[in-house]
């Protein structure tokens, strides 16, 4: 057979034409990722990508990664110039900002058959849905609890504490034993804001802001309750006062990177579940033992008032151009059992049921953030932990709590003042966002 120069010429034009279709396919099959955290969450991450890359060739995972400093408003900016990632990390309260009326982001019940759904309760994925829209997944729920010293509670003859009146019971023990350094629970700010906003909630039964409102739930007497029980934490030295922290260092400074913490003059700290191995990190191998302590409820009531949410969520973006393969990307390191052993820890305790008995099968979960997890999962299944309102982390919201709180710890303002201020100006911010 004759096969002349000019066919043979067409023949590889077609060939070439076809191959570079080929490779152009390949590279419109890029997907960017965009997360924050430390060094062990980006080499989990970096890695868990990679794999997904080798399962599914011609695709490439673009890591867009950094610290938290900066990340929402760098990705606010993407989103308003529509140049978003096309899987994003988000904070939980960040949705209802994006995604007002749940069209924000693409809705992940449109990739069902892809994803593994039943593997989340129907509390977990109900944080995530707006408007009937799964507008993002949730890599794992946390919560507010107290993690006490046993160690140092124990050298100062003190139990911890099972109710609230113990807690300033114990408080004062713990004081008059250890000393002027002495105190037996350390917080953030917003840790003893939202401590106190626990007491006030189970006592009136309402939260500071409605979920589904979006308005002021409490009355003038549950603000004022709050307000109150706050000043009187550091009032009666229960907790380390505000001028005082901010004088370690800054109010904001981790507790892990104080030394009263270190050595045992703070004996306790209310924070997120998730911050156990963080916190416990600076703590003496030996001598110094943490433990999870009692939610403090107040009898007979219906809500324990503990702050949970998702702790970390990934959306998908309206935008993309592979939204199917941005599902499949999302279920993977979710759910896979070679990705979630790498990520292991990294995000903190998984949403995924599957994902969580794979790292307490192998061991991975430590005896403390089981029963962290425990303790949790039972307030839960009483239905003791409401779904919170969103706009109580929106940036706006968080500042001028903050400010509030803060003059009460500084003696500027009283209880009663500190109830209007967060009844009148905390009304007007809600309208306005």
């Amino acid at each position: 057979m004759k096969f002349s120069v000019q066919k043979l010429s067409a023949a590889l034009a077609c060939a070439s034409l076809v191959s570079a279709g080929m490779f152009a396919n390949a590279a419109a099959q890029e997907l960017r990722f965009s997360w924050w955290g430390g060094g062990e969450r980006h080499e989990a991450m970096l890695k868990a990508s990679k794999l997904f890359e080798a399962k599914n060739p011609g695709v490439k995972i673009k890591a867009e990664y950094s610290g938290f400093q900066g990340y929402q408003e760098r990705l606010s900016t993407q989103i308003a110039g529509r140049n978003e990632p096309d899987v994003m990390q988000l904070n939980w309260a960040w949705l209802s900002a994006f995604s007002k009326g749940g069209d924000g982001f693409y809705d992940l019940r449109k990739s069902a058959a892809s994803m593994k759904l039943t593997d989340f309760t129907d509390q977990d994925l109900a944080l995530t849905t707006i408007n009937g829209k799964l507008n993002a997944m949730p890599v794992g729920f946390a919560a507010r609890i107290f993690y006490w010293n046993k160690s140092a509670l124990a050298k100062a003859g003190v139990q911890p504490p099972k109710n609230w009146d113990e807690l300033f019971t114990a408080g004062k023990a713990f004081r008059a034993k250890v000393g002027d350094k002495g105190y037996l629970l350390d917080g953030n700010l917003y840790d003893l804001i939202l401590l106190s906003h626990a007491y006030a909630y189970q006592k009136h039964g309402t939260p500071y802001i409605d979920p589904k409102t979006g308005k002021i739930a409490m009355s003038a007497a549950a603000l004022k309750d709050w307000a109150a029980f706050y000043k009187r934490l550091q009032d009666e030295k229960i907790v380390t006062p505000l001028p005082y922290r901010a004088s370690l260092g800054g109010v904001e400074k981790p507790v892990e990177q104080q030394p009263d913490w270190v050595n045992g003059n703070w004996a306790g700290v209310y924070t997120w579940d998730s911050t156990v191995r963080l916190i416990g990190s600076t703590l003496p191998s030996k001598g110094q033992e943490l433990d999870v302590g009692d939610f403090l409820t107040l009898p007979g009531a219906k809500n324990s008032g503990m702050f949970g949410r998702s702790s970390l969520v990934y959306a998908v973006s309206k935008r993309s151009k592979h939204p199917e393969l941005a599902a499949k990307f999302v279920n993977f390191v979710l759910t896979d059992p070679e990705a979630v052993r790498i990520i292991d820890m990294s995000r903190g305790t998984p949403a995924s049921l599957s994902a969580f008995q794979q790292l307490q099968k192998e061991d991975r979960l430590r005896p403390i953030e089981l029963k962290a997890y425990a303790r949790i999962s039972t307030q839960q299944k009483a239905g003791a932990i409401s779904l919170p309102a969103a706009q109580l982390e929106h940036p706006r919201v968080q500042k001028f709590m903050r400010e509030v709180f803060e003059q009460i710890g500084y003696g500027k303002i009283s209880a009663d003042e500190a109830a209007k201020q967060l009844s009148e100006q905390g009304s007007t911010i809600l309208q306005r966002l």
